[in-house]
């Protein structure tokens, strides 16, 4: 695994400028999770846990504030890339169980247009697509990290500077084993 993870920061420190190529993916996918779990508050937890409820989802409230939680805090933290590999896991898991609960039996296509009237466009339920793009926005930042401008890349190099200063260099190492 860890060959696959230097392989893939290699191809992404060729270009100078492909490390920028993260920013746009964390901006929308904590903004879209974000405002997701801000349509669910203002609604109201109680709404979304009766359509949790309907859905058959266990313990609908608590679901239904994970949920909420999830969307909010893994949001901003993405926006931020703050602790992504970590935040990703409940966030795609929200997203799969709406993919499997809600959208899968409406197809692939996420827009389905049914009519146009004087009053716009009318479409259709929803499709899984957008989670698919969701899931592989994510896939992308727990590969190809989190890009410039992150928390994870400070904590990274305090990690490092921290760890780097503990170790005993390997030249000393051999130097007091030759003593022996």
């Amino acid at each position: 695994m860890r060959t696959l993870i230097d392989f893939v920061s290699n191809l992404l420190t060729r270009l100078p400028i492909a490390r920028w190529s993260l920013i746009p993916l964390r901006l929308i996918v904590g903004y879209g999770f974000m405002q997701h779990g801000f349509a669910k508050l203002s609604k109201g937890p109680d709404t979304f846990a009766v359509i949790l409820q309907g859905m058959g989802v266990p313990d609908p409230h608590l679901m239904a504030w994970l949920t909420i939680l999830t969307e909010l805090l893994g949001g901003l933290a993405v926006l931020l890339g703050a602790f992504v590999t970590i935040v990703s896991v409940p966030m795609t898991a929200v997203l799969l169980v709406a993919m499997f609960k809600v959208h899968l039996p409406y197809g692939f296509s996420s827009i389905k247009l049914l009519a146009v009237t004087a009053t716009g466009a009318k479409f259709g339920p929803v499709g899984y697509e957008v989670i698919l793009l969701y899931i592989a926005c994510l896939a992308a930042l727990v590969i190809g990290g989190s890009g410039p401008f992150a928390i994870d890349g400070l904590v990274r190099k305090r990690f490092e500077a921290r760890t780097s200063n503990s170790r005993i260099p390997a030249t000393a190492v051999r130097s007091t084993r030759s003593l022996a």
